[in-house]
């Protein structure tokens, strides 16, 4: 059998740009806990498990900037804020799924 080098430019590799959208360690499973519905900061913290209050706030935040995910504000005391998957977010849920379950089959 011979090992084919795949020839991979920086300039074409789309993967490299996905993976700095989408690649810290929390977003998928944020994205994942988003696609039940809009959620409040709160909500989101309770349900991603081992996650911080700092994490979470610097995934939205990047999420956020790459059209991935909507924050919405409300004039409340304190305020309230709900996160949303954008169209552009909810189109990665068949890749997360699917990378969810290759975890389950080849490392559980």
């Amino acid at each position: 059998m011979v090992n084919k080098k795949i020839k991979v430019s920086e300039k074409t590799c789309s993967l490299k740009e996905v993976l700095e959208v989408i690649g810290g360690k929390w977003s998928m499973p944020i994205i994942y806990i988003l696609s039940k519905g809009k959620m409040r900061f709160k909500e989101l913290e309770r349900s991603v498990e081992g996650i911080n209050t700092r994490m979470l706030v610097k995934e939205l935040k990047n999420m956020e900037s790459n059209g991935i995910v909507t924050r919405e504000v409300f004039a409340t005391v304190p305020p309230t804020v709900e996160y949303t998957l954008t169209v552009k977010g909810k189109k990665l849920l068949p890749s997360i799924v699917s990378l969810h379950k290759w975890g389950q089959e080849f490392t559980v």
